[in-house]
């Protein structure tokens, strides 16, 4: 499929108002098309240039995207329409005319007019990856399959919450200390710039040398004008260079392998990446997708390098005709309890049942686990804050102590 572009047009619909805007599509010709399904008689079409704003938008991410929490509220209000009888054309027009966001309501455009076509909804979605996860869209196809399309967008909708849930539990939990910190950063930077100069001139009138712990933050002082800066331009580059190499699999494999062995916050990672891969695969599975196409889907929405080369691994093992439980236990990025499920759940014929008891398991874990962490960490952090602002105001006033020693002296 083409890259899709932007083009800015100029026409005219039935009623001779003119109208005028911008439309994506692959190339000029789809364009024109689209327009004239939206109603517009295209009189002028071109590549759209945008403003040097939109683009540095553009090219740093901040452009507005669809997030998840959007498209799992519309493929629930998608499920329950179909529940009511309603046609799937006039479902997604529904939805289309009562989205709030316009990309959403693009996106929804551009599905219906692939249906009235005639293609199914899961290929619709599939055309529009970048917005509908891989989950979604194999778990339509397997509704479409079987007859049952609205109980597996119900199970879409029900699997996107759930992540939903996790990802919040982790922000919260990250957000007390980021702040925190920044404020630790700001208070240093708005004491070197601020207060240190005033007591510097006042050192400097008295005379004398200076403790060492006071030379250091009047020598920052002093290169604030320089390093302020730099420090400005070094943090923008980092926060560029992740954009842009985060998604390598080598850099991914460090940084999860990394992220696993921080101590405490590890933990949290490794949870919330078994509940994971065991609710994706238990929520496959529930909607009969076929055990290696399962593995496929949980290995492209693992969210992990490392559970993804370990489910790659697992997915050739089954395919060779080995026990999913023997090749699960084999690795050690899943903890005994999920092999020991999976192993209950090829005995029993209830795989999937199994695994969604260990998610369950897991969420609730992931949830205790945020709760400590953020209980632990915040004395830890005002003890830090105090450390170092109090370090600062100590190294400030230890040259009035020596002061007050000489004056006693020459008393």
């Amino acid at each position: 499929m083409s890259d899709v572009q932007a083009f800015d047009y100029i026409g005219r619909d039935a009623e001779g108002k003119v109208h005028n805007g911008t439309v994506d599509a692959p190339n000029r010709t789809l364009a024109a098309a689209r327009l004239r399904q939206m109603g517009v008689v295209p009189t002028h079409i071109t590549e759209s240039k945008g403003s040097w704003l939109t683009r540095d938008l553009e090219f740093s991410g901040f452009q507005r995207k669809i997030g998840l929490g959007e498209v799992a509220v519309a493929t629930r209000q998608l499920a329950t329409m179909l529940n009511a009888g309603l046609t799937l054309v006039r479902a997604l027009t529904i939805i289309e005319e009562q989205a709030e966001q316009p990309k959403l309501a693009d996106v929804f455009r551009d599905v219906r007019i692939d249906i009235e076509r005639g293609r199914t909804l899961s290929d619709a979605f599939q055309r529009r990856g970048k917005v509908f996860p891989p989950l979604m869209i194999h778990l339509v196809k397997a509704g479409e399959a079987g007859g049952f399309l609205a109980e597996s967008l119900e199970s879409a909708a029900d699997a996107f919450d759930a992540e939903l849930k996790i990802r919040d539990t982790v922000k919260a939990s990250l957000t007390y200390p980021v702040i925190v910190l920044i404020v630790a950063i700001l208070a240093v930077i708005a004491m070197l710039i601020f207060i240190v100069p005033v007591f510097e001139k006042m050192f400097a009138d008295l005379g004398g040398e200076l403790p060492l712990p006071t030379q250091v933050l009047v020598v920052m002082s002093q290169n604030m004008w320089w390093f302020g800066p730099l420090l400005l331009v070094l943090v923008l580059g980092a926060w560029l260079a992740w954009r842009r190499y985060s998604q390598v699999p080598e850099v991914r494999r460090a940084i999860d392998l990394a992220r696993n062995r921080v101590p405490v916050f590890g933990v949290l990672f490794r949870q919330v990446a078994i509940a994971r891969f065991t609710r994706t695969l238990a929520t496959t599975l529930t909607a009969g997708v076929p055990i290696m196409q399962a593995l496929t889907i949980v290995k492209q929405t693992a969210g992990s390098a490392l559970v993804e080369d370990a489910v790659g691994r697992v997915a050739d093992g089954v395919g060779r005709g080995r026990s999913l439980a023997a090749l699960v236990a084999a690795e050690e990025v899943f903890p005994p309890l999920v092999s020991n499920m999976v192993a209950v759940g090829e005995d029993t014929g209830a795989l999937a049942s199994m695994l969604r008891r260990v998610a369950e398991f897991t969420d609730r874990e992931v949830q205790l686990t945020a709760q400590r962490l953020t209980a632990m960490i915040e004395p830890l952090m005002i003890v830090i804050v105090g450390v170092i602002v109090g370090g600062m105001i100590v190294s400030l006033y230890l040259p009035m102590f020596g002061i007050f020693e000489q004056i006693q002296q020459t008393a």
